[in-house]
């Protein structure tokens, strides 16, 4: 899913998406441009019950008649850049506890685990992370009152320019490095207590990325629904290209971007494409449309969600699996209309390293939030059958 105020941009592309109607080739989704225009859909949700962890130093955004403070969380700085995250840990627990990260999607944030980091604490050291984007130049001084745009309410850098300029922020090679040094300097792993990633969406190819960095410290990866990253440059005909490249052009340099986005920024466009992405609308409740809506009210989320849109290159999922040098899971929710089950089956269940691909029935894109009934047996069980210190 996506980081908060980036939802609203991606959940605009979701109500214009048309499912395919045919998985048979990689190379010839059937979707229309629009409705391929990268299927990273996402949700922020508010987070109620969890157990403060490390490095405790809290942040707050003035309120305005427009927009809530964002819920309490830690911070974390890396390379300049103040990270939010959520933590459930025992500080009086065993020092050899398996070490769980939860990672969102493009368009989430950590609130999104808010049902399963209290019962991943039970049996692990859990962290949800929110994703930033980075660049070698360092953010000016944090101002909590007025942030800049990006993911969830972490600091968030301006974009300097858009892909494919090896300064654009928002990539997995970034999110990839986060997370490897979020492991290593919050969490504590290391070779011999190593973590979990528990990956949804776009996230899953930033975990995939940060266990290529640092395969040394990495148990295993579950993956709920791996973005399939249908907007790749290698996934496009040769002739649908200029056409995907026109578009994000013309989204990124002209008003019509802007406009896009504010189309749903409103309760009812939020709430209409959530119940897209869950298939049980009972779980689209009035606090998940909020906690949405609300961080995409803030200013400069325009500019991240037409950074992101320009990026189709960079890694694939399929390309790093092969990589790991760890047991992965992939998790799917029959339902999702984004991902679709058979194209996802056609892409991951030959690959090696792949241990299990466990198919969810009745639940769509996001099965944590939608089916956490489900899932967080399954993260227990994987946690359990690959060990901590393998």
């Amino acid at each position: 899913m996506m980081p908060t105020h980036l939802s609203l941009a991606f959940l605009a592309l979701g109500a214009l998406s048309v499912p395919r109607s045919s998985c048979k080739s990689l190379s010839r989704p059937s979707a229309p441009i629009w409705g391929r225009l990268e299927r990273f859909r996402g949700s922020g949700l508010s987070s109620k019950g969890l157990r403060s962890g490390r490095m405790i130093t809290q942040s707050s955004i003035a309120t305005t008649p427009s927009f809530k403070a964002p819920p309490s969380g830690d911070f974390w700085e890396w390379k300049g850049h103040k990270i939010r995250y959520r933590s459930a840990v025992d500080s009086n627990g065993a020092k050899d506890n398996p070490i769980v990260i939860l990672v969102h999607g493009f368009g989430g944030n950590c609130e999104h685990w808010r049902k399963n980091l209290p019962d991943v604490s039970t049996y692990a050291d859990a962290y949800a992370v929110d994703l930033l984007g980075n660049s070698n130049k360092k953010n000016s001084k944090y101002n909590p009152l007025n942030p800049p745009p990006g993911f969830g309410y972490s600091d968030k850098p301006k974009p300097p320019a858009p892909y494919p300029s090896p300064d654009q922020l928002y990539t997995f090679e970034t999110w990839g490095e986060q997370l490897r040094d979020f492991a290593r300097e919050v969490a504590g792993a290391n070779s011999d207590r190593k973590v979990f990633f528990i990956c949804n969406s776009v996230g899953s190819v930033a975990g995939l990325q940060a266990a290529v960095y640092d395969p040394d410290i990495t148990a295993g990866l579950m993956l709920i629904d791996p973005s399939l990253r249908m907007l790749h440059w290698s996934k496009q005909f040769p002739l649908q290209r200029p056409l995907t490249s026109a578009l994000q052009t013309l989204l990124r340099e002209t008003a019509l971007g802007q406009w896009f986005f504010e189309q749903v920024a409103t309760e009812k466009g939020v709430r209409s494409v959530l119940e897209q992405a869950y298939h049980d609308k009972a779980t689209v409740t009035d606090e998940l449309v909020k906690a949405i809506l609300n961080p995409g009210l803030l200013p400069g989320a325009t500019e991240v969600f037409l950074d992101f849109i320009s990026y189709s290159g960079g890694p694939l999922p399929e390309e790093l699996i092969p990589e790991m040098k760890c047991p992965v899971q992939i998790v799917w929710g029959e339902k999702d209309p984004w991902e679709p089950l058979e194209l996802g089956r056609q892409t991951f269940s030959q690959l090696p390293n792949i241990q299990e691909f466990v198919v969810l029935p009745g639940v769509g894109h996001c099965p944590m939030d939608e089916a956490p009934d489900r899932v967080n047996p399954l993260i227990r069980g994987f946690v359990d059958r690959n060990g901590a210190t393998s």
